[in-house]
């Protein structure tokens, strides 16, 4: 009975049909396991918290903002879903930040597109390798390829798109920052506050550089809610990410200690950023001849020589045909 089960499989899937569906039983298993081995128990003292919290929200409706959400399902696979390693947790928590992720499950969230993409990459590349080995003879290697492929993509798809997302966002802020010290230089002047003048630039730039005018905004409310404000600098630099962004919070810091005047330091810092800008600018003109180098060598000499040289080896090839009748 096994032969013939043997033969047909070899029939339908090729020699390689009962390792494929050993593979495929082995997938199978993992997937109906890995609920019950990363379900984690919930601690009587987690429950009862969860009671308190669940009960300070229905006194008070400003608390809700604080409790845990009831429609986090990946709470208990935080095991697995969230580094152990704190500097690990930290690293990866920041560079969601500067990507502009800023959720309380943003790590655990960004883990599982990782898992769960993984996996569906390995199925999808399971079944075009079955496709392909019915349609004929697939080497050990180029299965392992049509497998692990798709695999191995989907699990960096999040990655990567995470660090586009953090180059772009920085790229942006960079880009905006000259202007909104300008802003800020002006309404400073006029006779508003650093809050206020905090204030009216994000507002001024939200509809041309949205991640800049949030990161303002949200320096502004958290100087609303009573924190330090030197704290509140601090972390809009470590969000960004950007050098000018830290830069500029020294300066203010160390204007505020001191004691100088902020317009000042404002309107020093605010001509350095142009000068800055205006040199980034120059820097990328000058990049330019170099870049097309090889494009402008590609598609101008061969048509260059095949002008100029063309008529001479067509004449060259007519008179040796000549000379040989």
């Amino acid at each position: 009975m096994f032969e013939e089960i043997n033969a047909m499989v070899t029939q339908y899937l090729g020699p390689y049909g009962m390792l494929m569906i050993v593979g495929l039983i082995g997938v199978a298993m993992i997937l109906v396991t890995l609920p019950f081995l990363l379900t984690k128990e919930e601690d009587p003292l987690d429950k009862l918290k969860q009671q308190q919290r669940h009960q300070a929200a229905q006194s008070k409706t400003a608390e809700k903002l604080r409790t845990a959400s009831s429609k986090d399902k990946l709470e208990k696979y935080s095991t697995f879903l969230e580094p152990q390693n704190a500097e690990e947790y930290s690293a990866v928590k920041l560079k969601l930040l500067q990507a502009g992720y800023r959720s309380r499950n943003a790590v655990r969230i960004f883990h599982f597109s990782q898992f769960a993409l993984g996996i569906i990459g390995l199925l999808l590349g399971g079944i075009y390798a079955m496709l392909k080995m019915s349609q004929g003879d697939v080497t050990t290697t180029n299965l392992m390829v049509y497998i692990l492929g798709p695999g191995g993509v989907g699990y960096m798809l999040p990655k990567y798109w995470v660090t586009r997302r953090q180059a772009t966002r920085k790229e942006e802020i960079t880009n905006g920052f000259p202007d909104s010290l300008d802003m800020m230089l002006v309404c400073v002047e006029a006779g508003q506050s650093l809050d206020q003048s905090i204030i009216r630039v994000s507002r001024e730039l939200r509809s041309g550089f949205p991640d800049l005018s949030e990161e303002f905004e949200m320096v502004a409310q958290e100087m609303k809610a009573g924190k330090a404000k030197d704290a509140v600098l601090r972390d809009m630099s470590e969000r960004c990410g950007v050098q000018d962004v830290s830069s500029f919070v020294t300066v203010l810091i160390q204007s505020q200690q001191f004691g100088t005047s902020i317009a000042d330091a404002l309107r020093v810092y605010a001509g350095e950023m142009r000068d800055k800008r205006v040199m980034r600018a120059e820097e990328a003109a000058n990049k330019l001849p170099t870049k097309m180098t090889l494009a402008t060598m590609m598609l101008t000499v061969p048509p260059l020589l095949l002008i100029l040289i063309g008529p001479s080896i067509y004449n060259i090839s007519t008179n040796l045909s000549g000379a040989n009748f």
